[in-house]
């Protein structure tokens, strides 16, 4: 495989950035609403799409009616005060777990090269309905002490029995190409869209990062909207259908 970028709206290569935030469907789609609903909100600017043979071969019309090939897209907002924010997300993952394993290299290799220094993976958690919570996963001690000392609710026992998939790869691997990364965890009913925990990780994020992103009344209602754009086709959890682990989640 080889990860193919195609440059948006004259760009060459990714702007000076505070954050990269990252999700793609999964338990309850928590992280891929909630990033698609920031983008909306914000007036996200694409950067780039990253383009791999690794993905599954449905081709889509886009936002502006043309029929793109599978692909992530690299988007770029400014926060309130003035921040630049950077958003990773995408319709699909590969379904086969060596091909989420080398996607995932290339796509950190990508960042090491273009300079990003910071991560957050945005995940569901599928838990009972009483249980609300937010939480981030470290993958890095140096990391995991410094956001303990911003006030982040930084678990070290959650998930008991990790996590699979590229959102998994993708937050636990930072420290091999030198980039702060970290799973950002909303607990969640998980049996569908649940848009009061992305509501919740969108919150819990922006105030524990200092990010400054519009986040007005009705975003509740972008994410309902987003949620019910995406159950027609639902994203199916094929790789959690494989393994004998109940508390191991897939993203």
């Amino acid at each position: 495989m080889v990860l193919t970028v195609e440059w948006r709206n004259d760009n060459t290569v990714l702007p000076e950035h505070s954050l990269m935030l990252i999700a793609f469907p999964g338990v309850g789609n928590v992280g891929k609403a909630a990033i698609d609903a920031v983008n909306s909100v914000n007036g996200a600017t694409q950067i780039a799409r990253l383009h791999d043979t690794s993905l599954p071969p449905l081709a889509c019309l886009d936002e502006d009616g043309l029929l793109a090939p599978p692909h992530y897209t690299i988007s770029s907002i400014e926060s309130t005060t003035g921040k630049i924010i950077l958003t990773l997300t995408g319709s699909t993952q590969p379904v086969d777990p060596n091909s989420q394993g080398m996607l995932a290299n290339e796509i950190m290799q990508f960042f090491m090269q273009q300079g990003v220094s910071e991560m957050v993976v945005m995940a569901g958690l599928g838990s009972e309905p009483s249980r609300k919570e937010t939480f981030i996963v470290a993958s890095n001690a140096s990391h995991r002490i410094e956001l303990e000392s911003k006030g982040v609710d930084v678990r070290r026992d959650e998930p008991s029995s990790g996590a699979i998939g590229l959102t998994a790869l993708l937050a636990s691997s930072g420290p091999l190409y030198e980039i702060n990364s970290c799973l950002a965890i909303a607990t969640t009913v998980g049996a569908s869209g649940d848009v009061m925990a992305s509501q919740r990780l969108l919150d819990n994020i922006d105030t524990w990062f200092e990010l400054g992103l519009s986040l007005p009344s009705d975003t509740s209602a972008n994410l309902l909207a987003k949620l019910q754009s995406m159950a027609p086709e639902k994203a199916q959890n094929v790789i959690a259908e494989l393994t004998d682990s109940a508390d191991a989640f897939y993203n």
